[in-house]
């Protein structure tokens, strides 16, 4: 891909280039290759053209390199017999590190020219700059001769897109990743790029933006230097840079232009030492080995980035560069670019059979038309890109045109050399470098130069515990937010100069405030809010989130004559009196046939059985019970007695000394439905959320203060008031017996400090304010803002303490069953023994007959006299159709007399029969 100026701009140039050659004869020197080590079996000379300036400190290493990989490549190979010849074309600047790279573009240009018109070559090595080669790839598309470049690195040319341009260096645009790698190794958010003024450096600089936001970091501002600064340019550049908080800065420019700038940074102390991070891409970073000590001296701490040579090889060319040709300096990246780029020119051309076809025009003519076009050009191209082979600086291999990049190296100057700190590959990074004193810059500082933050804080009349003018205070201001701000602060490790601004308007406004840059801050009781954290970056929040409603309270528990009976629910009373009755009964069923204090008649009875049944409520019957059935049926009812009593009373004294009190309004459902009204804080996010909620407009009510919402609720303007918690504790603290909050919680992020976006201060201020909640002061400022007691919702008292049948439901299943049981086996017990006493009643009757029984027929019954016993004992049968329908008699007294039944007889024990017997016999 061309450059942005498009292909027109570059006609141009050319259209001037043909003029200039028309009026001025061509006078450049034909420097012919200093090799003459050809053999005898070399049949075919291939010329290639190279255009460089080996004045400078980087074209002059670079032809040294190509020379000596020439020799070391058919010393390699002695066999071939195709042997490439270099045509110097040297765009001598007569200044070394040439001020102005873009000088010689046109120079370049006429010598392309030549180069192919005149001297025919097959291949041109160079240009030596992305803007010389801008202009050379034209004249390469139109006449089929590769153009290879070891150092036109600028991301602007596209060697896919350009048939006949090779780029032998690795793309700038590969660099940018490696820069975003150190930068998020090192926790560095904020990256400035300091670059100089040409296609070069205004191309790379997107690619760095789109890899620092891989990271999520980001460039607050580009810094852009003319090529042609002078000192006076740098300083201001520099005083912008110093007084700005981002520390870490990406320099991409030439040599002469980087000596100036870090020459000029040290004398304004703005070096590794005083926190100030320097990061050189590639094409700078050996300028330490070029300058020597000019370029350590003033550069102690850089970091720079470098493909990477292995340390052998850099020895190995090094020594033999100065052996052979009186070099003195390190080679630099592009030097060993340029001699693997003559290596790869060397292979290609031996497995080509070339040859050229141009017109036969004189040396020095300058018809562009005449130019002659490459018939082996497209061979020679794919020659050159299917070469793959191993280089100086790791595999040489070319895609689309384009060497591939591989694994950078990372250095740090320290003393007079770059040492290696580390290594990138493929996403992967390891450094090992911390800085002198061990300690890493954090990549920025605050404040800056004469710089003290100006915050904004809110006017706020109502609520005033928070945030106040105080001109007794620190800073003229005093409150809750205030407090927490400035314990915040004081934990950073660095010192933060601020002072308050007060600001009347609304707190959207506010915020909005610093996204203008008016404020570098803003300090109140500001609400996290997803619409305001678009203009402002906010810290940790420092408050108890959410909102709730506030509503009256009364006291529901009304003393009445009846409140004893509220303990106990409906259904628990009369549960209770069924279970009395169905106790009475089951003891009364079993005792009356063999308890005489259970006989009677039926209203004597009846009145046993509610007696005995009411007095176990309070433990007083006094009936003595003869079955063991009944006294389990009453042991069992008993202890239920025992716990309704005890919870009972436990109930009743609640009611009779404890306050409840509950809201008058429980829910916001309730208070639409009733078209009531509600209040809410001005000036705050309320109104949003209460129309979220279905309140219309008209039923809201903006209220300003706690006594503002005091006599709201008091005089029945609103039913309720939603605010938030911190706002709504703060009232209670003044009106604690009146109100409560009540309902759920709606969901904000509490109050939090409000930063520009991107300021590297919020994370620092939010790790302050862990540290401050964590402490004793965050729980003495609660205390001054709330008062000491602890919050609890009166309104949850609300709910009724009746006791209700559902508690007692395993007591009255136990005691149920107890006596169903026990009616159960009393019946199966009553049938066992009428069979028995049937069965006695037949075997006595035929013994006394035998001794002639009388018998004397009664009304109600027959008695029998038996001759063997004494004329006292006397056996008395009941008939069933004499007993009353309670199954028993009375006397003429009415008392209760027990007599045998049916099913009981009642007769003497065998001993005192023996003994009445033995009583006879001696009389």
């Amino acid at each position: 891909m061309m450059a942005p100026q498009g292909h027109g701009h570059h006609l141009q140039h050319l259209i001037f280039i043909f003029f200039f050659l028309i009026y001025s004869p061509l006078v450049l020197g034909a420097d012919q290759n200093t090799s003459t080590s050809a053999k005898n079996n070399v049949r075919d000379i291939v010329k290639v053209g190279v255009i460089l300036d080996t004045s400078s400190w980087n074209g002059g290493i670079s032809w040294s390199c190509m020379q000596l990989a020439l020799e070391d490549f058919y010393a390699s190979n002695p066999d071939y017999t195709t042997r490439i010849s270099f045509v110097l074309r040297d765009l001598k600047s007569g200044n070394a590190s040439r001020p102005d790279p873009n000088g010689d573009v046109f120079a370049a240009a006429v010598a392309a020219v030549d180069l192919l018109k005149n001297e025919q070559v097959e291949a041109i090595i160079g240009p030596q700059t992305s803007s010389q080669a801008k202009f050379l790839i034209e004249l390469g598309n139109k006449s089929n001769v590769p153009i290879i470049s070891f150092s036109a690195n600028s991301p602007s040319i596209s060697s896919s897109q350009i048939p006949y341009f090779i780029r032998t260096s690795w793309n700038d645009s590969s660099q940018a990743t490696v820069i975003a790698s150190i930068a998020q190794h090192f926790n560095w958010r904020e990256v400035v790029p300091v670059f100089e003024d040409t296609d070069a450096g205004n191309i790379f600089v997107p690619y760095l933006v789109d890899a620092l936001q891989g990271i999520d970091a980001y460039i607050p501002y580009r810094c852009k230097i003319p090529s042609g600064a002078s000192d006076r340019d740098i300083n201001a550049t520099l005083e912008y840079l110093k007084a700005n908080r981002t520390r870490v800065f990406v320099v991409h420019m030439s040599y002469q232009l980087a000596l100036k700038f870090f020459s000029s940074a040290k004398e304004k102390n703005m070096t590794i030492t005083d926190d100030f991070v320097w990061i050189t891409t590639y094409g700078l970073t050996d300028i330490v080995d070029l300058a020597g000590s000019n370029a350590s001296n003033v550069m102690q701490g850089v970091l720079g980035i470098q493909p990477f040579i292995p340390n052998s090889m850099r020895q190995n060319i090094s020594m033999r560069l100065r052996n052979k040709y009186q070099v003195n300096r390190e080679p630099t990246v592009f030097g060993f670019w340029a001699y693997d780029t003559v290596w790869l020119l060397a292979r290609s051309v031996t497995h080509a059979n070339l040859s050229f076809t141009a017109s036969n025009e004189l040396y020095n003519s300058t018809d562009f038309s005449k130019i002659g076009v490459s018939e082996m050009g497209p061979t020679l191209k794919a020659s050159l890109e299917s070469a793959n082979f191993s280089g100086t600086s790791g595999d040489f291999n070319l895609v689309n045109g384009q060497l591939q990049s591989g694994i950078f190296e990372i250095t740090n100057v320290t003393g007079a050399y770059n040492h290696p700190v580390g290594n990138w590959s493929g996403g992967n990074i390891s450094i090992n470098w911390s800085g002198k004193n061990n300690t890493v810059p954090k990549g920025w500082q605050w404040p800056t130069t004469n710089k003290t933050l100006l915050i904004g804080v809110p006017k706020k009349p109502g609520f005033e515990e928070f945030v106040k003018p105080n001109k007794t205070a620190s800073h003229n201001f005093s409150g809750y937010c205030i407090k927490v701000f400035q314990a915040a602060i004081d934990l950073l490790p660095y010192n933060v100069s601020y002072t308050f601004q007060e600001y009347d308007s609304s707190y959207d406004e506010l915020v909005y405030q610093v996204y203008l840059k008016k404020y570098d801050a803003v300090v109140g009781d500001i609400t996290i809010l997803a619409n305001r954290s678009m203009y402002a970056d906010f810290t940790l929040p420092y408050t108890e989130s959410g909102s709730r409603m506030l509503a009256p309270i009364k006291d529901v528990n009304k003393k009445s004559p009846w409140t004893f009976l509220e303990p106990w629910t409906p259904t628990l009373w009369l549960t209770t009196g069924a279970f009395v009755f169905l106790t009475g009964i089951t003891v009364w069923l079993i005792e009356h046939r063999v308890n005489k204090e259970f006989r009677g008649n039926r209203t004597y009875q009846m009145g046993s059985i509610l007696y005995f049944a009411f007095s176990t409520l309070v433990f007083a019957h006094r009936e003595r019970m003869v079955s063991n059935l009944s006294r389990i049926v009453v042991i069992t009812w008993v202890f239920v007695v025992l716990i309704l009593q005890q919870s009972y009373t436990a109930s009743l004294s609640s009611k009779l000394t404890v306050e409840q009190l509950q809201a008058t309004v429980t829910s916001i459902e309730q208070v639409i439905k009733a078209g009531q009204k509600v209040g809410y804080l001005e000036d705050s996010f309320t109104p949003a959320l209460l129309k979220r909620l279905g309140f219309k407009e008209e039923k809201m009510i903006s209220l300003s203060s706690p006594s503002d919402y005091n006599e709201a609720l008091s005089n029945g303007t609103v039913a309720v008031v939603v605010d938030e918690i911190p706002y709504l504790k703060v009232f209670l603290k003044k009106y604690p017996n009146n109100y409560s909050m009540v309902g759920p919680t709606y969901k904000s992020d509490g109050f939090g400090f409000a930063f520009p976006k991107g300021s590297p201060l919020v994370p620092d201020v939010s790790r302050a304010i862990l540290e401050v909640m964590e402490s004793n002061n965050m729980t003495k400022f609660d205390e001054e803002l709330y008062g000491s007691s602890t919050y609890t919702d009166k309104g949850d008292t609300s709910s009724s303490t009746s006791l209700t049948f559902h508690s007692f439901m395993g007591l009255f299943l136990i005691t149920g069953v107890s006596s169903i049981l026990a009616l159960i086996i009393h019946a199966f017990l009553s049938s066992f023994q009428r069979h028995n006493i049937s069965t006695s009643t037949e075997s006595v009757q035929n013994p006394l007959q035998k001794d002639e029984l009388k018998e004397e027929d009664q009304s109600h019954g027959h008695t029998m006299t038996s001759p063997n016993f004494s004329d006292h004992t006397e056996i008395t049968i009941i008939s069933p159709d004499s007993e009353s329908d309670f199954g028993e008699t009375s006397n003429d007294e009415g008392t209760p007399e027990r007599e045998i039944s049916n099913s009981q007889i009642e007769m003497p024990s065998f001993g005192e029969m023996l003994d009445h017997t033995r009583e006879g016999s001696n009389e």
